[in-house]
């Protein structure tokens, strides 16, 4: 018992670790920015942005003081605009596209966009009103990004709208899966809220295919949108896999996000399987629960790698190492719990169907490290059976949908989000999610009402 007691008194208070990392603007910051801000009649940031934020309206906004007007900007065209404002990698999208790149710098979009959005959040501000109830029903299988999008046009167009969430909260990666240094839970929640608002209904803790069948939600709307996002993180299908200190990014992640922060990692040796997004997000949570070393192992190089150029910067100045042309073969252990790790050593040969190199293994390379955990980060499984529980044809794990109306092989059932995403060298983005679902929730008004399709 005082062995126990003396241990909470002295661990260390690991929360400071996963405040945000990015610094808000002051709001005569925010002005001077925002005064800097051309605001180009053909703006190339507008275009830039997969959702067509009205760039240059929101800052313009901004510098008169009419914050509220700001927001409204840009949660009209980006229903997860406030998460958005952290997570997007705005470099590569509208400061990628800004004018004064090469002149002096670009104007911070992202930190204005997120001036705007704290404000509202802040002071409770209703952006959106419901439309006129015209009698249709929808359901939205999945409260991620896109499944929020939609349903807050379709609510916006009239219809009554139910959100089906396997979890406990809806807001999807937003909520669950994104590091809470980067985005804040109540910020993805906030926009739940906006969501909830406008009277749509939400199934939390709802699994369609488990608690309500496919068939029960084509007989009792008008139409469904399947939004589910992705599942979980595949097997590594090596020796050691069930050894205690084997963990998958994703649960890691979520877990400091829904419960007391533990000081398990204190110290430890820790590999990270992976090197998209999530395995950055994965090996910074483990520098800042306390692990002493962080690697990140990829069997390709950094040029191959799906992670964002900020998110690798971010990594590096966290002080994770990262381990080129290596890939694990054995997980080591003693008494059930991990000790090692068996690598063998990698060459790139011909580029594969998304165009990067395929790996191959060195012949005799093989060699060892010391890890106390092994976190798997290889990408995540697809819901194969709930597509095919819906009847609708895929191709691995890919929902095909009909160019522009984002209606799939079943004439009722709609498809957007990570589903319908894949095949490039990248992940989707949480803006990509958010523009298809508000493009979705288009498609499914003109579908319903018989227009003409003009799904913009």
């Amino acid at each position: 018992m005082s062995d126990h007691r003396h241990r909470v008194e002295t661990m260390p208070d690991l929360s400071k670790n996963f405040a945000e990392v990015v610094p808000a603007l002051r709001p005569k910051e925010a002005i001077d920015e925002a005064n800097r801000c051309l605001y180009c009649y053909d703006a190339p940031c507008i275009k830039a942005c997969p959702t067509s934020i009205d760039i240059p309206s929101f800052i313009k906004k901004i510098a008169t003081g009419n914050l509220f007007g700001s927001a409204k900007t840009i949660m009209e065209a980006n229903p997860v605009g406030a998460s958005c404002a952290r997570v997007c990698p705005t470099s590569e999208l509208c400061e990628g596209a800004c004018v004064l790149n090469g002149a002096s710098r670009p104007i911070m979009i992202g930190l204005l966009q997120r001036h705007a959005t704290d404000w509202a959040i802040k002071n409770q501000a209703a952006l959106f009103q419901p439309g006129e109830k015209n009698g249709k029903r929808v359901a939205v299988v999945g409260g991620g990004p896109a499944g929020l999008s939609a349903a807050r046009e379709l609510a916006r167009y009239g219809y009554a709208v139910t959100i089906f969430e396997a979890k406990e909260k809806a807001g999807g990666l937003n909520t669950y899966g994104i590091v809470s240094f980067r985005l804040p839970q109540e910020i993805a929640l906030w926009e739940v809220d906006q969501v909830q608002a406008l009277g749509v209904e939400f199934r939390t803790n709802t699994r369609v295919g488990v608690d309500v069948m496919p068939e029960e939600l084509l007989e009792q709307y008008d139409s469904v949108l399947l939004a589910v996002g992705m599942g979980a993180v595949p097997k590594l299908n090596i020796e050691g896999e069930e050894l205690d200190g084997v963990l998958d990014a994703i649960s890691l992640v979520e877990e400091t996000k829904t419960k007391p922060l533990t000081d398990i990692m204190i110290g430890k040796k820790v590999a990270v399987i992976g090197a998209g997004n999530t395995a950055i997000d994965a090996a910074t949570c483990s520098k800042r629960l306390g692990a002493d070393l962080v690697q990140i192992l990829y069997r390709r190089t950094e040029k191959e790698m799906t992670a964002y150029q900020f998110e690798y910067e971010f990594a590096k100045q966290d002080g994770v190492e990262f381990r080129w042309l290596v890939a694990p073969t054995k997980i080591l252990g003693e008494n059930g719990r991990v000790t090692g790790l068996e690598l063998v050593r990698m060459q790139l040969g011909e580029a594969d169907e998304k165009g990067r190199k395929k790996p191959h293994p060195v012949p005799d390379s093989a060699f060892t490290i010391e890890v106390d955990y092994v976190i798997k980060a290889i990408g995540q499984e697809r819901h194969i059976r709930l597509m095919e529980a819906f009847g609708l044809d895929h191709g691995n794990g890919i929902v095909r949908v009909e160019t522009d109306s984002y209606r799939t092989s079943h004439p009722k059932v709609f498809a957007a989000g990570d589903v319908i995403f894949g095949g490039g060298n990248t992940d989707a983005m949480v803006v990509d999610a958010a523009n298809h679902g508000k493009r979705a929730a288009q498609a499914i008004h003109a579908a319903l009402t018989g227009q003409e399709q003009t799904v913009s």
